[in-house]
This record gives structure tokens, C-alpha cells and sequence, in this order.
């Protein structure tokens, strides 16, 4: 297949998922009826009305968390498929997530260094 056949194809499914989520789209507002109802726009918690306010600001500490969190979990997302491939790349690969691992554990030293990890 050459790379102009691949591209209509890519192009072909993209228009055909595009027109997928178009028709159900029409398709449930065809059907369903917005029903105006005095509470449906007010947020619940365990099935009750919330006294307290529901956009609550976080302290800035915690992005350091969610960016540390972020980094480990993108580690585990490249580690399956890479382990998958080990045994057919060989020593490229082993010396590939060496580097990888090696920079996330310079990401990880330098929130140390800055207290990230710090429970405060």
C-alpha cells in the first residue's frame, strides 16, 4: 500500500467517525427532550443538595504531586510495550529505556531537591 493510499485511508476513517458521532448526536437530540427541572444544574454529593461551595482552589503544592504523578505513569505506559518488543530489539532497547528511566529519575531528583515530595 503506498503512503498516499494509507492517507485516504486514515482520512476515510477519520470523516466516517466524524459522521458516526454526528449521526448519534442528531439521533439523541431527535429522541430526547430537555426536561427544565429546578435542580438539574446543582451539583450532589452522596444524594443530597452540597452546602459547601463545589469549585474548591487547590494549593499550588499539589502540581508538583500531579506532575511526579504524571511522569510515573507515562514510565508504566512506555515500559509494557517496550518489555513486549525486548527480546526481538535486544541491547538497543535495554540502552533506550536506560535513558528514558535515566531522565525520569533526573525529574524525580530535581522535585526532591525542590521538596516536592515534602508532606506538608
Amino acid at each position: 500500500m503506498s503512503p498516499l493510499q494509507q492517507y485516504a485511508l486514515l482520512f476515510g476513517m477519520a470523516v466516517a467517525t466524524v459522521g458516526f458521532v454526528a449521526m448519534l448526536y442528531l439521533i439523541a437530540r431527535s429522541f430526547g427532550r430537555t426536561v427544565a427541572e429546578p435542580a438539574k444544574d446543582v451539583p450532589f454529593t452522596a444524594g443530597t443538595l452540597s452546602r459547601s461551595p463545589v469549585w474548591v482552589r487547590y494549593h499550588v503544592r499539589y502540581y508538583g504531586f500531579a506532575l511526579l504523578f504524571l511522569a510515573f505513569d507515562m514510565e508504566m505506559a512506555y515500559m509494557y510495550p517496550w518489555a513486549v518488543v525486548y527480546r526481538e530489539v535486544g541491547m538497543v532497547a535495554l540502552l533506550d529505556m536506560g535513558v528514558f528511566l535515566a531522565i525520569l529519575f533526573l525529574g524525580l531528583v530535581y522535585g526532591w531537591s525542590q521538596a516536592a515530595l515534602r508532606r506538608q
